[in-house]
């Protein structure tokens, strides 16, 4: 039965995930919506988070696609904001939020309401993140919103376990709980330093890229629980490993890369999925987890919570960025300038997701002897800031957007700077096919040495034809057309292949190897033709 509910879980989500991409809602949004509506209809199982699944088993695979895909060298140049947010921004948001949850909420003891801080205090920009890159928002924007979220999680952890020990009268000082911070960070932090290099060389050393990809699977979750164990912080870890990994995927081969992409892409939208799914499947179990407190009375909490969380954002997001330009010298010349659009989009993108869920689940009823106060409204006022921040910030992020009119980014720009680096490339290739053809030992038929001048060639043009000219007729380029007379002429073969098989003139296994090739061609011609 248990099988049966995660098979219909993770086949609904991906339904549901697949329809919002024929939609202008983004996919968590419509997920999240289609989760609260399932959570009350007739027939669906009750789906609880488990906090013991969500945090070592989803969070690592995605922090470390995430990670991959990082650029490390856009994070370095842009390390103070980004530190500012994930690091400095929790902790205040911590701070504030506890301490209005504190004066709004009766009989709520401090340190309950610091745990209430801890849990909505980083936000999940996923979707905010999405929604850049579909918009064009400027460069530098996106990766300060992906920065700060492969960060925020690791600081919003560990801020967690401290505001949770004094919480249940573990008598944790202000200096043991900095102490457990700064030890959870650089513990974090040299674990995964320590594991990418050995990693790496493995990654380099294995020639067979489904032993490759089964490594490439088994990283985020070495990783996590390696730093788990000597209790530093397994996000950083994840996080450092799959940076450096990304910085140097270009010494693996190119097949391991090519599964590699498809594997992670495929297991990215499973999880996403499912995740967003699950927090609208939340709402039952919240709802009736809130015990002595009226539904009213909850609302009400919930409601001030969650404006206080749309508003702390701003009130941190505008001084970091503006104070630090104002008296370093040295932040004006090495940082571009900026108006008040970035730090207003930055601000309303503080969407919260299921990493807060999933943190408020692992609040243990009873530690000790000693019971949470309050549990079961934590519970609640996160479930609803979550809801609250995707529907309402989600939704409008897109349209503000759009209404500021921001700088996007320069196409041409782009497209010229990509043809000066393959022109570059190209010469360099083809002086070293001149060196290796003068070789007798590489010798080769005319036809042959003149196919790889061809196909270099092709490739030096195909970039610059972007920049110029079209067909009048089809609005295609020279070699849009070239891509796409190549991939017809590729499936003429493949059909040919096929009716060969059929009439059993050559075997299956003999028409797979054809058709491998067939595909490894159309494979490359389409990641140019959507590259």
């Amino acid at each position: 039965m248990d099988a049966l509910r995660l098979v219909a879980l993770v086949a609904a989500s991906a339904a549901v995930a697949g329809l919002a991409r024929r939609t202008p809602v983004p996919a968590p949004l419509l997920l999240v919506a289609v989760g609260l509506a399932a959570s009350y209809a007739p027939g669906v199982p009750d789906y609880t988070l488990d906090p013991h699944v969500v945090l070592p088993l989803i969070l690592p695979p995605l922090l470390y696609t995430a990670a991959v895909e990082s650029s490390y060298l856009d994070l370095r140049a842009n390390i103070r904001p980004v530190a500012l947010l994930s690091v400095g921004y929790v902790l205040f948001a911590t701070v504030a939020v506890g301490w209005l949850a504190y004066v709004l909420v009766p009989d709520l003891p401090l340190t309950a309401a610091l745990v209430l801080g801890a849990v909505i205090a980083p936000p999940d920009a996923v979707a905010a993140t999405a929604i850049a890159r579909r918009l064009g928002l400027p460069h530098r924007i996106t990766t300060i919103l992906q920065g700060e979220s492969l960060v925020n999680d690791a600081t919003a952890i560990t801020a967690y376990k401290v505001a949770l020990a004094a919480a249940v009268g573990e008598g944790i000082s202000w200096a043991g709980g900095l102490g457990e911070f700064a030890l959870a960070a650089v513990g974090g932090i040299g674990v995964g330093l320590v594991l990418m290099v050995p990693i790496h060389w493995m990654r380099t050393r294995l020639t067979e890229p489904l032993l490759q990809n089964t490594l490439s699977l088994l990283i985020p979750f070495v990783a996590y629980a390696a730093a788990e164990e000597v209790h530093a912080s397994g996000v950083l870890a994840v996080v450092v490993v799959g940076l450096f990994l990304g910085h140097k995927a270009w010494k693996v081969d190119f097949a391991t890369r090519l599964q590699e992409e498809a594997v992670w892409k495929m297991v990215a939208f499973v999880l996403e999925s499912a995740v967003f799914a699950l927090i609208g499947l939340q709402l039952p179990y919240v709802v009736q987890g809130l015990g002595q407190y009226g539904i009213g009375e909850a609302l009400w909490y919930a409601f001030g919570v969650f404006v206080f969380v749309v508003v702390v954002r701003f009130v941190w997001v505008f001084p970091a960025t503006f104070l630090p330009r104002r008296l370093s010298a040295r932040v004006r010349e090495r940082e571009p300038g900026v108006d008040w659009k970035a730090p207003l989009v930055v601000g309303w993108a503080g969407m919260r997701g299921v990493v807060s869920l999933a943190i408020a689940f692992s609040i243990p009823v009873v530690t000790d002897g000693v019971e949470f106060p309050a549990r079961n409204l934590v519970l609640f006022l996160t479930f609803t800031t979550v809801i609250g921040t995707l529907v309402v910030q989600g939704l409008t992020l897109p349209p503000l957007i759009r209404a500021l009119k921001l700088p996007g980014r320069d196409r041409y720009q782009e497209t010229l700077a990509e043809a000066q680096a393959q022109s570059e490339a190209s010469r360099a290739a083809e002086a070293l096919l001149d060196e290796l053809l003068a070789d007798e030992r590489n010798a080769l038929p005319g036809p042959l040495a003149d196919r790889l001048r061809t196909v270099l060639e092709r490739r030096r043009n195909s970039v610059w034809e972007r920049l110029g000219a079209v067909n009048d007729l089809t609005g295609e380029t020279a070699d849009d057309t070239y891509r796409r007379l190549s991939r017809a002429m590729i499936e003429a073969e493949r059909e040919v292949f096929v009716r060969l098989r059929d009439e059993r003139r050559i075997d299956d296994e003999m028409m797979r190897s054809l058709l491998r090739r067939l595909d490894l061609e159309e494979a490359a011609a389409y990641r140019e033709e959507t590259a």
